[in-house]
């Protein structure tokens, strides 16, 4: 029976994943339909009240106040610039640049989970950041060659978006590290897509964006795209309980391969055979990353 239990768990995980994967698309469809940031508010907005609906508000004294300030604002911060960067970017194809920039967080955690534990590193490690972050290189100059001038010059034509993209990925690396230490095991999840979609009204409220036009489609995609993140999470949130975590590890760095395969499929986005290649870059540097750390540093 516990190894049934366990099974459930880990089913649960990959659930997550799949959700998860689905996610980057489904953002950008958001902002196509109500507007980056407007989009962003509603959508973690469902996602708050979807979260609140089956895990509860917990309460702000079971939490450290560290926890919340620090972890807490790392997470805003990296929501908000992920969705406004998928958001914001110039079309659809630059959008899931934005994606795959974002998918370098799994080999930077494992980088500096590796610095902070202050233990002899593999050296297996740096060869294979430097592989993902390639592979993003790869995806952005597309299929004209490497080129320092091409790079450039893609990113010249919406610097805050590939700025927010990386941003992204840095921030995400650092709270995954620093989350378990300050956490003490608790989870503030909700509290932290709470903030999130009230820190995006407040942008909202501040920005020149013009009024949102609701419809019965784009509504329903709104509801389907906050249940989706909103149940990834809480998913997630049950498999670390009794999965098995380090089939879901191995599991989540291939999130870039499903992710692309369903944003290109859900957008309707034909990708050249160098942003695959790319995307094969990244998900092979992120998991040789893991997998020659795995041992040696605490996960």
């Amino acid at each position: 029976m516990a190894g049934l239990g366990a099974n459930k768990y880990t089913l649960f995980g990959i659930g997550a994943i799949l959700l998860w994967s689905c996610l980057l698309a489904l953002t950008r469809n958001i902002a196509e339909l109500f507007g980056p940031i407007g989009g962003a508010a509603l959508m973690y907005t469902v996602s708050a009240v979807a979260l609140v609906v089956v895990m509860g508000v917990p309460k702000l004294k079971t939490f450290s106040v560290k926890y919340l300030v620090v972890g807490g604002g790392l997470f805003v911060c990296y929501e908000i610039f992920l969705a406004l960067a998928l958001g914001m970017a110039n079309d659809r194809h630059q959008a899931m640049e934005m994606a795959i920039i974002n998918y370098l967080w799994p080999a930077l955690t494992v980088l500096f989970a590796v610095m902070m534990s202050k233990r002899r590193i593999n050296m297996m490690v740096y060869p294979s950041v430097l592989l993902a972050f390639f592979g993003v290189v790869w995806c952005i100059t597309g299929d004209e060659g490497l080129s320092l001038d091409l790079i450039m010059k893609n990113i010249a034509t919406n610097p805050i978006s590939y700025f927010m993209a990386v941003s992204a990925a840095f921030i995400w690396a650092v709270y995954c590290n620093i989350t378990p230490i300050m956490s003490n095991g608790k989870n503030a999840i909700v509290l932290f897509f709470i903030a999130t979609a009230s820190v995006l009204w407040i942008q909202y409220a501040l920005s020149d964006e013009q009024g949102m036009t609701f419809s019965v489609s784009a509504v329903l995609i709104l509801l389907l795209s906050g249940v989706v993140m909103g149940a990834g999470y809480a998913l997630w949130n049950y498999a670390i309980i009794g999965g098995n975590m380090m089939l879901l590890a191995t599991f989540s760095y291939f999130t870039p391969v499903l992710s692309t395969v369903f944003s290109s499929f859900y957008l309707s986005v034909a990708l050249g055979a160098s942003f695959w290649q790319g995307v094969t870059m990244v998900t092979i540097g992120s998991l040789t990353c893991y997998w020659a750390t795995r041992e040696k540093v605490k996960r």
